[in-house]
């Protein structure tokens, strides 16, 4: 792995774990499905136009409009949509240690129903990093967390988890910019008319940032970032990075909104980045 793949991967974790601090700061003045439809709205028509630009076409295959409409459904409707309405009342570092046992969810779930076989290591790392997750939730909870919101955030993980599962092998066949703003475009029709009869905003210039920041940077941006970091190095390589995302996760809403630092908390997060890391590894081709 080369200088430049390290400097990808680090910017996409870094982007990626830096949505939840600012998906925090819209939903505490705008309805959270309403910012999210008109977020996947911008960001969709920017990727397609960018794409077409590209010589990208909108002719994909059957398998690619598959992929479009299951992840752009699960990922956007579903997974963010749960998340956005979570952190109402949940704390944005929580939120993302929740979002950030997706790298264990999947090979626990490619274990359980596809069948497929894990290494000692990656069986170690999985009970691992969810006994991190575990700790983390249930220290929470019993400090009060709201149950409601930990549980939406972990549906929305589950549905993430279900369509990286089904779309995983999809994608092949180019036009990938294309298809990352198509389904932003699912995202925005699928919340579309529960956005309009809940269109209810206190303008700030947080809100604006935010929510200038969450479409442009995590929504494209990082998004451009992982595909290209994918085809630099591999799918198996590129989702190591995803053991830094509880890291920044906790250091960027600790940093940004003066989120508590728990101890129980730190160890956790410590728990879960091995963990990930060794699945992660556990699954690198020899």
């Amino acid at each position: 792995m080369d200088l430049r793949a390290i400097a990808m991967g680090l910017g996409f974790a870094l982007m990626w774990s830096s949505a939840f601090t600012s998906a925090r700061i819209i939903v505490a003045d705008a309805p959270p499905v309403s910012a999210l439809a008109i977020r996947f709205l911008i960001s969709g028509m920017i990727a397609v136009l960018i794409a077409a630009r590209m010589d990208q076409s909108w002719r994909l295959t059957p398998a690619q409009w598959r992929a479009t409409a299951i992840f752009g459904f699960c990922q956007n409707a579903l997974y963010l949509g749960l998340n956005f309405v979570a952190m109402q009342t949940v704390e944005a570092s929580l939120a993302a240690i929740i979002a950030s046992s997706l790298p264990l969810l999947v090979a626990l779930a490619s274990w359980l129903v596809l069948g497929e076989r894990i290494a000692p290591l990656g069986m170690a790392g999985l009970a691992a990093g969810m006994g991190g997750v575990v700790l983390i939730m249930g220290t929470r909870l019993t400090g009060g967390a709201d149950i409601r919101g930990v549980a939406l955030a972990a549906g929305g993980a589950v549905a993430l988890t279900f369509a990286t599962l089904a779309v995983r092998s999809a994608t092949s066949g180019g036009n990938l910019l294309m298809i990352v703003g198509l389904q932003m475009l699912v995202g925005a029709l699928a919340l579309g008319l529960w956005a309009l009869a809940f269109w209810q905003v206190r303008w700030s210039w947080q809100l604006i940032a935010a929510f200038t920041y969450t479409t442009l940077v995590p929504g494209l941006l990082a998004t451009w970032v992982w595909f290209a970091l994918v085809g630099r190095i591999g799918a198996v390589r590129a989702a190591a990075f995803h053991f830094l995302n509880p890291f920044f996760g906790v250091a960027i809403a600790a940093l940004v909104l003066g989120e508590a630092l728990r101890p129980l908390d730190l160890i956790g997060v410590v728990v879960i980045a091995g963990g990930i890391l060794a699945v992660q590894l556990s699954r690198r081709p020899g």
